[in-house]
């Protein structure tokens, strides 16, 4: 049976009767290769997203003063909310890039350099000297190690989520990604931990001066056992199915599938903005603003993290049984309940209320982030799989998420109802998102197209 898709292209609606391992409900979260794709995709992800996770809570908190300390505390904040920015704004070049090699040379291969890129630049932050010893070398190099941090997980983010994936069985392709998302709040947790226990182990000057370089040094051992992890996982069936039938793939999404990608970056407006203001705008918010402490900050992000792990789960659990579209469309009217009351909550001053609301935010993103990878996996051809959910995933992360802090910070500025027009803007991001979701097919539990 066929039916039309999305952009006009046929679009094959078979039963689930793919071989083994190749994502059919025989397949997948059986087989000890599956298995080994899941447990490397959350692992290899972690890895990567705790380096970037790092980053985003110290551009909060001690980059501004420590590699720009020339300009007033309001402009040093938003130039290190910028550099933060250049890391999502290099994401779609590194999903473009490193999606294009995908669809050609395989996932696996792909992975295993993406994993290296991000630790040998995460190690260099760790070792770049400040604005007080190279002056403005620093925060030059500080812009391009951000850059190149945010390329290797444009292609690292999708990718993971594709080896999963590929391997993983239809009926259940959306808890196997969830397992994978979940890589992303557990690298929060474990950074802000990790930032937690060095603040209150360390005096205000150490942490400045030289602890904040830690959990970026880590990243040699780190690296290493993500890298010994995925080199044992083996390439996709699907992949290795249609290699070589597609010598263009980039062209052949552009003229078929461009409509598709499209709405796939619109899609993750709201919990690509969200995320990232009631994560990283948020911290500078309570500690800057409402004058928070950083440990007690940094606690708050644990809790509200730790408790979001279950949230991913729950969502990709969910679409499994209810569809793709009616998790996603929940996840934003948990985001809509909390975001009207967030800045009114957070100026009570009260850390349990803090923690609530902050708290509520995130499982409304990562209910969403449960499923999104089977979403995106859903909507495209193998052949143009990768590169066309790197781009749908990362491109709506440069328009929506990279400028969020920024654009917080800037807003707060600007005009005295900063909190208002902030919250205006979450709700713009939300409608974005909801018309895209609508417009999208849910192809929930069918074989992936060849």
């Amino acid at each position: 049976m066929r039916v039309s898709g999305l952009d006009g292209q046929a679009e094959a609606t078979q039963p689930d009767t793919a071989p083994e391992g190749s994502g059919g409900p025989e397949g997948g979260s059986g087989t000890p290769t599956a298995r080994r794709a899941v447990v490397s995709g959350a692992l290899g992800s972690a890895l990567e997203w705790f380096d970037f996770s790092v980053y985003g809570a110290l551009s909060a908190t001690v980059f501004p003063q420590l590699f720009f300390p020339d300009l007033a505390p309001g402009t040093a904040l938003l130039a290190s909310f910028a550099t933060f920015g250049v890391g999502l704004v290099a994401r779609p070049l590194g999903g473009l890039v490193f999606g294009m090699l995908g669809d050609r040379l395989g996932r696996r291969n792909v992975l295993m350099f993406t994993l290296l890129l991000m630790g040998v630049a995460s190690v260099l932050i760790g070792l770049l000297p400040t604005y007080a010893t190279a002056g403005m070398v620093a925060p030059a190099a500080l812009v391009v190690l951000r850059f190149l941090q945010g390329f290797a997980l444009g292609g690292e983010h999708t990718g993971s989520q594709l080896m999963v994936m590929e391997h993983s069985p239809s009926r259940r392709r959306g808890i196997a990604g969830a397992l994978m998302s979940v890589g992303s709040p557990i690298s929060q947790v474990l950074a802000t931990l990790t930032l937690t226990g060095l603040a209150a182990w360390l005096t205000e000057d150490q942490f400045t001066s030289w602890g904040w370089r830690i959990p970026f040094l880590m990243s040699v051992a780190l690296i290493a056992v993500g890298y010994y992890i995925r080199h044992r996982v083996e390439e996709t069936p699907v992949f290795l199915a249609n290699e070589g039938k597609s010598e263009q793939p980039t062209r052949g999404l552009l003229r078929q599938h461009r409509k598709t990608v499209m709405l796939l970056v619109l899609a993750w407006a709201a919990p690509g903005a969200l995320y990232y203001i009631t994560v990283t705008f948020a911290i500078s918010y309570l500690t800057g603003q409402l004058g928070f402490d950083k440990s007690s900050t940094f606690g708050l992000m644990v809790v509200a993290n730790s408790i979001s792990i279950g949230a991913s789960l729950l969502g990709g659990w969910s679409s499994d049984r209810i569809g793709r579209k009616r998790v996603l469309f929940t996840g934003l009217a948990v985001l809509l309940a909390f975001l009207v009351p967030f800045f009114l909550i957070l100026d009570t001053g009260n850390w349990w209320m803090a923690a609530l609301t902050i708290t509520g935010a995130l499982c409304g993103v990562q209910f969403m982030t449960g499923c999104q990878g089977a979403f995106y996996a859903e909507a495209l051809p193998t052949p143009v799989r990768y590169t066309g959910s790197a781009l749908g995933l990362t491109c709506g992360n440069m328009l929506f998420a990279a400028p969020a802090p920024l654009l917080a910070t800037w807003l707060m500025q600007i005009s005295g109802n900063g909190t208002l027009l902030i919250t205006a803007y979450g709700l713009l991001t939300i409608l974005i998102s909801a018309v895209a979701i609508r417009l999208l097919p849910d192809r929930t539990g069918r074989q992936l197209e060849a």
